[in-house]
């Protein structure tokens, strides 16, 4: 800045843009937390409801304190991209036409020539012992632009050369405006009139530019050999050309020979030949052309490089006339300082005070600049101590915060485990005294039930950890009514908040799916082992959304693209007009579909309203299944992450390419192969257990077809369930096969220890409630259970397919003969089926 006053404004509007620039970065992370992709895909009831994403206001007491400590001033001089268009502001000491500035000309001039200079460059900057900021006029801008265009019709390559905008360009200057090496060396001198200090030039700058004029050279060559190179492809290819249409021309030769007489259609796949021989003909023509075009350009490249060595001994002369100048400067300075000492004792005279005065001023601004300097290693010492200080500063934090969480973590144990205790303890009175434990306990379990009430008083013996009434999947976690489920349900949901605080110390998968979003963000998404491995992982819950879009839009692309737009609007408007035989069933079923749910939990919630045309359009697209009882949860799950049209999608997923033939259907055919393909791999993944199971009789299908059917759905914990369903909607219903195992190996050992059938039966019917670790069992379902081919499933159910077709139709006939002799016998005609009783 030129004065104190601009220097000033361009600080403080130097902040300005930093608090706006910070601003508008953390509004950017709150928007798209996890994504740098844009976050334009629609989301379900989940996201709405998601507080992470509500954007925090700004900071209005830091704004108002920037405003009062803001000084009032305005630019007295240019500023922004005017100022740094004008030259820099001339200090006394500074000498504005010395050999200095001319070979700091050509190192400006030669920068240019290096690789991966930027173009239309305004100013450059040096950090040598003074600063510079030195600018290019208007006129040599415009007859630089105008050579620029000039020199790319001749050669694309060399943008290196033409990439400069300063006046003083050896590479730029044509021959006719060259002027002689003498007339140079007469126009410096006549520049140089005025005091300098001409031994601040040194040999050593002009070797460094001979060196980058050689280092440009070799580029150069380089870059002929390739073209060169390319030159030699082109002939290859036109040489097999020239011997294709040779071939082609001996063989129309001799086709003609034999097939004179010939029928019409083979005389037409000869005139195809020919104009294919015809194709290759232009083609080979237009090789030619370009063979020419790069034999021109070669020869341009040498024309290049006759004048890069043309300039590069005109440099090495005009280096050589400079060290003369430099030795002719230094002989007269020494006069000089010789004819000054030797008068000194004589009576003062005009000119002797005028040099003292210089002196006296020379002397001044070089203390001030040595006061610049030390308060700039000051600055610059603070700035590297202060950045010490806050990352030090950071790390602590990040110490502290695991701490915490680590603390946090145990907590939540412990007070699950008080609960339980709780829970062990409390027995029912015999008799009318108490004592004085069990009041203590009687007290316990009031104030663990009002502990989110705020009714129990200050001096209550313990206030358990708050527990949401609601998961972030709107989920209800505590029971309204049992008082001892309640106790265990907060139980399980601290045991929950233990394990997501364990798994937050190690490396975020968050991070993971950072990274990954990063690296695809200017390309589409495709399958690959890393984004399997992701997403077995668990999708984070503010990914979900756009994931599970994906996934579907992957698996339906062929069903979408043979449809009309708006073809989900139209099955709705028709399952709504006309009559549909499944609208009565699903209207049974929207509010037993999800109770515990707070956005399916009433008739007016927004959820009932999206599940039910769901279900309508999807009967009105598929009328053979048309509506079956387990549709209902697959849409409600789908729902809380995707809107309307994406949910019926993801269950024509489900049924129509996941899921085999006959899986929803009245007969559940698919359904009942599962189960049987379900016990083989049992038996083979599970011995000891599927043993143990044989042992006692107990059929364990009973609880695992609603698994399958359903995809888990009120079978286990939230967080498992969703992340059973990103892996679900990538890699398709092997992974049901998986999980359904890996529950069962989860618990293998407490299961063995059940010695009857009856107690077996009651803990299968629970047990998955109580497996709370997820990473645990996506290590069983993804790692101790491998190999597991899908192509092992699709042959066994292919064979219980047959099994299960032929037993079906045995039943059948069964059926018939009874029939028939219930018609023929008189005492049998009063017995009805179960099929008739139903109708």
């Amino acid at each position: 800045a030129a004065t104190r006053q601009d220097m000033t404004y361009w600080l403080q509007e130097l902040q300005q843009k930093r608090w706006e620039y910070c601003n508008n970065l953390d509004a950017a992370k709150r928007d798209s937390r996890t994504s740098p992709t844009p976050s334009d895909f629609s989301k379900g009831l989940v996201a709405k409801d998601n507080p992470d994403l509500s954007i925090p206001s700004q900071n209005a007491s830091a704004e108002r304190a920037r405003n009062i400590l803001a000084v009032e001033t305005s630019p007295t001089d240019l500023v922004g991209e005017q100022a740094a268009s004008q030259p820099a502001p001339v200090q006394p000491s500074a000498i504005n036409f010395s050999l200095k500035q001319w070979s700091t000309e050509i190192k400006n001039s030669m920068s240019s020539l290096r690789k991966g200079n930027n173009e239309n460059r305004k100013s450059i900057f040096y950090t040598t012992e003074e600063w510079e900021l030195l600018d290019p006029t208007p006129k040599d801008l415009e007859d630089s632009m105008a050579l620029e265009e000039k020199r790319k019709h001749l050669a694309e390559g060399s943008k290196g050369l033409t990439s400069s905008a300063f006046p003083f360009d050896f590479g730029r200057i044509p021959h006719k405006t060259r002027r002689p090496l003498k007339d140079m060396i007469a126009s410096s001198k006549h520049r140089n009139s005025s005091d300098s200090s001409p031994t601040e030039w040194c040999s050593g700058n002009g070797n460094k530019l001979v060196s980058e004029l050689q280092l440009k050279y070799q580029s150069q060559q380089e870059e002929l050999e390739k073209l060169k190179k390319d030159l030699l492809s082109q002939k290859e290819l036109v040489r097999l050309l020239q011997q294709t249409v040779r071939s082609s021309q001996y063989d129309k030769y001799f086709t003609r020979r034999l097939c004179e007489g010939v029928p019409q259609d083979k005389l037409e796949l000869l005139h195809q030949k020919d104009d294919q021989i015809l194709g290759l003909n232009n083609q080979l023509e237009k090789l030619n052309l370009e063979k020419d075009s790069l034999q021109q350009e070669v020869k341009n490249l040498k024309c290049k490089v006759g004048e890069l060595n043309e300039q590069l001994g005109m440099l090495m002369e005009t280096i050589q006339a400079k060290d003369e100048v430099i030795m002719k400067l230094s002989h007269q300075l020494s006069e000089c300082e010789d004819s000054t000492s030797s008068q000194s004792g004589a009576v003062n005279s005009p000119v002797a005070t005028c040099t003292n005065k210089e002196l006296q001023e020379l002397d001044r601004l070089k203390d001030n600049l040595q006061g610049y300097k030390t308060q700039n290693k000051f600055l610059n010492k603070e700035i590297l101590e202060l950045s010490a200080l806050r990352r030090n500063a950071e790390a602590r934090e990040r110490e502290w915060q695991a701490k915490y969480t680590s603390l946090e973590a145990k907590l939540c144990q412990i007070e699950s485990k008080y609960l339980i205790l709780l829970q062990e303890v409390k027995t029912p009175v015999c008799s009318e005294e108490q004592s004085p434990a069990r009041e203590v306990i009687t007290q316990l379990l009031e104030d663990a039930l009002k502990a989110e009430t705020g009714e129990q008083p200050e001096q209550a013996f313990f206030k358990p950890h708050l527990v949401s009434e609601y998961d972030i999947y709107g989920f209800q976690t505590v029971p309204e009514d049992d008082d001892e489920e309640k106790l265990v349900a907060k139980s399980r949901a601290l045991d929950l908040r233990s394990l997501s605080l364990s798994e937050n110390r190690e490396i975020s998968t968050g991070v993971k799916w950072e990274n990954y979003f990063a690296s695809t963000m200017n390309r589409e998404m495709i399958r690959c082992v890393e984004l399997k491995n992701l997403i077995r992982s668990g999708i984070p819950h503010e990914h979900r959304s756009k994931m599970w879009k994906w996934c579907v839009n992957l698996h339906v692309k062929k069903f979408k693209d043979s449809t009309v737009p708006g073809y989900f609007q139209t099955l709705l408007q028709n399952a709504l007009e006309k009559q549909n035989p499944a609208s009565k069933q699903i209207e049974l079923d929207l509010l037993r579909t999800l109770p515990n749910n707070k956005h399916y939990s009433s008739p007016t919630s927004e959820g009932i309203q999206k599940l039910r045309n769901v279900l309508l359009a999807f009967s009105w697209r598929n009328p053979d299944i048309g509506y079956c009882q387990g549709l209902n949860r697959l849409v409600a799950i789908a729902l809380l992450y995707l809107e309307q049209e994406d949910a019926f999608w993801c269950l024509v997923t489900i049924v129509e390419v996941f899921m085999p033939r006959d899986y929803y259907t009245k007969t559940l055919l698919g359904s009942q192969v599962d189960q049987r393909v379900f016990k083989d791999l049992m038996s083979e993944k599970l011995p000891r257990l599927h043993a143990h199971f044989e042992q006692y009789k107990v059929d364990y299908t009973l609880i695992t077809f609603n698994w399958f059917l359903v995809v888990f759905v009120d079978s286990v914990v939230s967080d498992i369930l969703f992340k059973i369903w990103d892996s679900f909607l990538y890699e398709g219903p092997k992974v049901i096969f998986r999980f359904a195992l890996a529950l069962f190996k989860y618990k293998e050992e407490e299961i063995l220890k059940l010695q009857d059938s009856m107690s077996i039966f009651k803990y299968l019917r629970y047990f998955t409630r109580t497996i709370l670790d997820a990473r645990k069992l996506t290590g069983i379902a993804f790692g101790d259970l491998n190999p597991f081919p899908l192509r092992q499933i699709r042959n066994r159910r292919t064979y219980h397919l047959e099994k299960v077709r032929l037993e079906l139709t045995e039943l059948e006939a069964i059926r018939e003969d009874f029939l028939r002799e219930r018609d023929t016998c008189v005492e049998k005609r009063d017995l009805i089926s179960d099929d008739e009783e139903d109708s």
